[in-house]
């Protein structure tokens, strides 16, 4: 089974990506847990500034990396152009202009599904980013793909 497809990344995907991770991780989470505990202090001391720091703190990450994610695009030659994907059952190549790179399916860490995206993760900070309005009707032999070639248990795209 072979699998070929073109990708050209945007800010939006960048965002969605950085989104996902954030918050699936430890800075996330406790982000958004202590920014709606001093919102709740707020409700029940009525002290403005816990209102004020609640709201900065829920709005800073999804802020921050919303500019981020236009920063790296604009920072990253490789979003230029699209990127050629090839799937087989030795695992991924990914090639762009003279540049190819491989990597086999035993060296992905995991693959996750975002509101608009499916995402393989090839390290635990790096990733190739599959926007699902670009993959058209290959997103169900991509998700197949990787189902098929990952252990289950590394693999968690829902709602396709």
């Amino acid at each position: 089974m072979e699998l070929e497809f073109d990708v050209n990344i945007k800010p939006n995907d960048l965002y969605d990506y950085m989104m996902y991770h954030t918050y699936t991780g430890m800075s996330g989470i406790v982000g958004t847990v202590c920014g709606f505990f001093m919102i709740i202090l707020f409700f029940t001391g009525h002290q403005f500034l816990y209102l004020a720091g609640g709201i900065i703190i829920l709005a800073y990450l999804p802020v921050s990396l919303f500019m981020r994610s236009r920063k790296q695009y604009l920072a990253t030659p490789a979003f230029k152009e699209s990127l050629h994907y090839l799937m087989n059952d030795e695992g991924v190549t990914i090639s762009q202009g003279e540049t190819k790179e491989s990597q086999s399916w035993d060296d992905m860490v995991k693959a996750v599904s975002t509101p608009e995206s499916i995402v393989l993760y090839t390290s635990r900070v790096k990733a190739s980013i599959f926007p699902k309005k670009q993959l058209g009707d290959k997103k169900a032999a991509l998700i197949q793909m990787i189902s098929t070639h990952m252990d289950p248990k590394r693999v968690k795209i829902r709602g396709n």
